[in-house]
């Protein structure tokens, strides 16, 4: 049944339109947070070759330190001598993220694998444009704690992404805002971060 100028007064209808809206919705907190990590990461680092060619500068005396290096291994320096392997490896987390993305729509998961994205993007980037040479370049780190592996933007958004998914797993927040009880109770009733039916 439809009311004047043809809008619907069937409930069904806005319960058909709810999952797509929520997932709008989640894609555009997606993007968002990748955007916005991508260029944090990438104009901190450039800021740091620009500011720190010069020695370091202490922020919080011995606690944080602004001190330029160049790691050639994954996060917090790890791995070294596998370069390429993690430039492969970033390569392909990017293009599962994306592909994963696609189904998104709790926003807990939106900022996580937003996060997540880009935190590997950005490093990502360096090893492909940065010396030595293509794919084998050394991502910027700057960020220096007391008896801490050195470490940039791009390290700090994996982390953070890599806890909220922990978190969101063992709430059993699956990737379209579904919980792991509503399956077992066979509802096909998407449910909110908060634990509310999205009806």
């Amino acid at each position: 049944m439809q009311a004047a100028r043809g809008a619907s007064l069937n409930p069904s209808d806005q319960a058909h339109h709810e999952p797509t809206r929520r997932r709008l919705d989640a894609r555009l907190v997606f993007a968002a947070i990748a955007a916005i990590a991508y260029a944090i990461d990438l104009g901190s680092k450039q800021w740091a070759l620009a500011s720190l060619a010069d020695g370091d500068v202490p922020v919080f005396g011995d606690w944080l330190t602004l001190h330029l290096t160049f790691n050639p291994g994954a996060a917090f320096s790890t791995g070294t001598d596998f370069t390429i392997v993690f430039t492969c490896l970033a390569a392909i987390a990017v293009v599962v993220v994306l592909w994963l993305s696609r189904r998104v729509r709790s926003t807990g998961w939106a900022i996580a694998l937003g996060l997540l994205l880009g935190g590997v993007a950005g490093n990502l980037t360096d090893r492909v444009v940065r010396q030595p040479e293509p794919f084998h370049g050394h991502v910027v780190d700057f960020l220096m704690l007391p008896n801490w592996p050195v470490f940039n933007v791009a390290d700090m958004c994996i982390n953070v992404a890599a806890g909220l998914i922990i978190l969101q797993t063992f709430r059993g927040v699956a990737l379209d805002g579904s919980r792991d009880a509503d399956h077992q109770r066979g509802s096909d009733s998407p449910v909110d971060d908060a634990g509310l039916s999205a009806h």
